[in-house]
């Protein structure tokens, strides 16, 4: 597929690049048809860009909360293909925000990379998240990703400062900053020294530095935004989910459960 051909750009779809609301959702949990439904209540809640997980057997960046819903997913049967193929059904309901898909570099591998990328362009997925693959060895993917139109988003650490400027200065689409090392979870706090690192990050970055890894309440959501250009939030966002999950998987109760997700959604971000 020529750049000539590509759908809607990432930079197109985000209608904004400051306090930019990206939450995580586990394609396939607690059901593929209520992962869609979820998508479009999201929108709705204010968020700028969907980052759609994968569930995957050993996901190393996850903690408890993510992994139970990769978990759930897993016995629902979605894997990479089946939540690629949710994203179009997602569109053709309304969703016009980016969509980053969430996955490992194992299910990548075994998919192929260019079919990979073929059907991520041919799905209207704007962009590609891999967190255990390393800068240095992303040469390959960030050579289709460029090829079909689809940008590949970078994750940062807290690290030394040379190697977030490498990391930054090359970033598409957005930068994941990694509010602090370890995996995945809701925390009481975050480091009192994240400051200092999403300022070293936003003075090498050239797209929007998002902050997530952590982010659990509105107190902490209206300190990252002073700090960054957006938040992530996905353990808190599971967690709302799974408080519904009988009624979200119940097509008659699921209207009802969608609104009281918006309701907690939007408590949480404004």
């Amino acid at each position: 597929m020529s750049k000539s051909t590509v759908q809607t750009s990432f930079e197109q779809r985000l209608q904004k690049e400051k306090d930019l609301f990206i939450p995580f959702i586990m394609s396939g949990d607690p059901s593929p048809a209520a992962t869609v439904e979820l998508a479009l209540t999201l929108q709705e809640s204010g968020a700028d860009i969907l980052e759609l997980g994968v569930p995957y057997s050993d996901p190393l960046a996850d903690g408890p909360t993510i992994q139970e819903a990769a978990g759930r997913a897993l016995q629902h049967g979605m894997n990479l293909k089946e939540s690629i193929e949710l994203v179009p059904k997602m569109r053709s309901k309304g969703l016009e925000i980016p969509v980053v898909l969430f996955t490992y570099y194992n299910p990548v591998l075994q998919y192929g990379l260019e079919q990979l990328f073929q059907d991520l362009r041919e799905h209207d997925i704007d962009a590609l998240l891999v967190p255990d693959i390393p800068l240095e060895e992303s040469v390959e993917l960030k050579e289709y990703a460029h090829e079909f139109g689809v940008e590949l988003i970078s994750l940062v650490a807290p690290n030394s400062e040379a190697r977030i400027r490498k990391i930054a200065e090359q970033a598409t689409g957005f930068l994941y900053c990694v509010s602090s090392l370890g995996v995945t979870g809701e925390r009481k706090e975050l480091s009192q020294d994240i400051s200092s690192f999403l300022e070293k990050v936003k003075s090498y970055s050239s797209v929007p530095v998002a902050v997530g890894f952590g982010i659990s309440t509105n107190e902490q959501v209206h300190l990252m935004k002073q700090y960054s250009d957006g938040v992530i939030i996905g353990s808190k966002i599971i967690k709302v989910i799974n408080g519904y999950h009988d009624e979200l998987v119940s097509e008659s109760a699921r209207p009802s459960a969608l609104k009281k997700v918006k309701q907690e959604i939007v408590e949480l971000v404004q």
